[in-house]
């Protein structure tokens, strides 16, 4: 009897919330949409996690401008909007920028989405926003999914300060300089990197680095959602089959801890001539830096002194 009554009453708290949800986005919708730019956000993969702001923004505006068309139907289809769309990515958006900016002089309304998260987030929404706040237009953000705050609230790294830092370079050599000069950044660093290079980019990162931890997300909000966490090292060779993996990955890596000073080079070689009477050179070196949360390269170099001296 109990287990019934408490049915009833999860099932009729359900209805309401559904009805109220109805009710703001019936108002939302209703309500005249003020010519400006919106920035909306779209989910990153569950449908489900659009808000209902950005539902009535895109139900309203004159036109949606989408990073891909064909992407951006799946997702109006599915909540039945029925709004003009135009594409606006990296290769027309020389030639498109200049349409759009004329629509909002005319007093249009303009939504711009990318294919999955928020806006001016990888994608080359920034131009069209420059140009809109320089031309003295009105530009909104409409908050939503973004794949790099969702990997990092959910990696158990420190949240406190972090550092958005895209894409790495797809060249190992260009790759581990912008990894160098990311290294002394103190705060916890949120990158993409696509499936056929993340074991590499994990490789050089644990090189360059040091032991620190991190985590790699994949499928994000989907249903095949996971977050493996370890150390770099660890991480680097649980994803170096490249060619079994798909989709694109967010990495998160830990800061350098803040109470510890960079330790010398007369310390790590101190460090590393004791080692080196137990262990092999490479043992020696992957010991050495992970004890003291540097990187190999560093300790490599020290070593190959140390040997010739």
């Amino acid at each position: 009897m109990q287990d019934r009554q408490d049915e009833e009453r999860i099932g009729e708290a359900i209805r309401l919330t559904v009805t109220r949800a109805s009710e703001v986005l019936a108002d939302l919708v209703a309500r005249p949409l003020a010519p400006a730019l919106y920035l909306v956000a779209t989910p990153i993969g569950n449908l489900a996690d659009i808000s209902l702001r950005s539902l009535a923004i895109l139900a309203r505006a004159d036109l949606i401008a989408a990073e891909d068309t064909r992407h951006s139907k799946k997702l109006l289809a599915h909540f039945a909007l029925r709004g003009a769309l135009t594409p606006y990515h990296e290769h027309n958006a020389e030639r498109e920028r200049p349409k759009l900016l004329a629509r909002l002089r005319a007093g249009q309304s303009v939504a711009l989405i990318s294919d999955a998260g928020t806006p001016l987030v990888s994608d080359p929404g920034y131009k069209l926003v420059r140009a809109a706040l320089e031309a003295g237009l009105t530009v909104i953000s409409i908050p939503g999914a973004s794949a790099s705050l969702a990997a990092l609230t959910s990696s158990g790294l420190p949240t406190d300060t972090f550092l958005f830092g895209g894409f790495l370079p797809p060249k190992s050599g260009a790759r581990r300089a912008r990894l160098e000069a990311l290294k002394t950044v103190p705060a916890t660093l949120i990158l993409f990197e696509s499936a056929s290079r993340l074991g590499k980019s994990l490789a050089d990162m644990a090189d360059l680095l040091g032991a620190r931890e991190a985590a790699v997300a994949k499928e994000l909000t989907k249903l095949h959602e996971s977050v493996t966490r370890g150390r770099l090292d660890r991480l680097a060779g649980e994803f170096a089959d490249g060619e079994s993996l798909k989709g694109e990955f967010v990495v998160v890596v830990a800061p350098t801890a803040a109470d510890q000073a960079e330790p010398s080079d007369e310390m790590i070689a101190e460090q590393l001539a004791k080692a080196l009477k137990l262990d092999s050179f490479r043992d020696a070196v992957r010991s050495v830096a992970e004890v003291l949360n540097v990187s190999r390269a560093r300790v490599y170099e020290l070593g190959l002194k140390l040997k010739r001296d």
